[in-house]
């Protein structure tokens, strides 16, 4: 079943009460992102640890794939982890072939509850990015997944590269990067945040995340 924005709502419309406070508690569902930088990640602790998600950097650019995106991926499956790619946008590039290499190396999407929809990290140099690169890169990758990729994005970036654009409320689920100790309003109309980067320095490396709504919630996300 395609995820729509009706779907996302239901999803955590249950959940969106109140920012997540940068500590652990009852209910709330902790995970990590990583990339090759993070070379050796002992899932099975992290796993243990508490962590049950995780994004796995799968691609940047319209041809570069990560090199430890496969064995990331294999181990985090192993583990138990629900998982997704995310693929490293640049701006000054055609978004369709961006999205098309994304689905194609590590980004897809399949319907067996333990795959995330794949996330589009925009971040850096604002060159490129408008409403029209981010519709067509949904666009192309819906066509390939059935399913509009998360947003990853911090309140700043999104006013100073996007405009504080609201385009994206309906079909995007977001995951707000803001490390402090509550993750605030975030930008461009979003009600709530899917997700919440709030630091860059998870104990099993890489970035720590949170899931904004309980284990059942997570678990429809990735059913779609």
């Amino acid at each position: 079943m395609m995820i729509t924005s009706t779907t996302v709502l239901a999803i955590l419309s249950s959940a969106i009460a109140s920012p997540i406070p940068n500590m652990k508690r009852a209910g709330e569902v902790q995970g990590f992102d990583i990339s090759h930088y993070q070379s050796d990640v002992n899932f099975e602790s992290a796993y243990d640890g508490g962590l049950r998600f995780v994004y796995i950097k799968a691609t940047e650019g319209t041809d570069y794939t990560d090199p430890k995106f496969s064995d990331h991926y294999t181990a985090a499956t192993d583990a138990g982890f629900i998982r997704g790619g995310y693929h490293y946008a640049h701006g000054t590039a055609s978004a369709t072939t961006q999205a098309n290499h994304f689905a194609e190396h590590g980004g897809g999407w399949t319907n067996d509850g333990r795959t995330l929809p794949g996330m589009l990290d925009m971040e850096g140099s604002c060159s490129g990015f408008s409403d029209a690169w981010v519709k067509e890169f949904n666009t192309a990758y819906h066509a390939k997944t059935g399913r509009y990729p998360v947003i990853y994005t911090s309140p700043a970036w999104w006013k100073d590269c996007m405009g504080d654009s609201s385009a994206f409320v309906d079909t995007n689920p977001l995951n707000l990067a803001h490390y402090a100790s509550s993750a605030g309003t975030p930008p461009g109309g979003w009600p709530y945040y899917t997700f919440w980067q709030y630091n860059a320095a998870s104990e099993f490396g890489g970035d720590s995340d949170v899931f904004n709504g309980d284990l059942t919630q997570l678990k429809k996300l990735a059913t779609g």
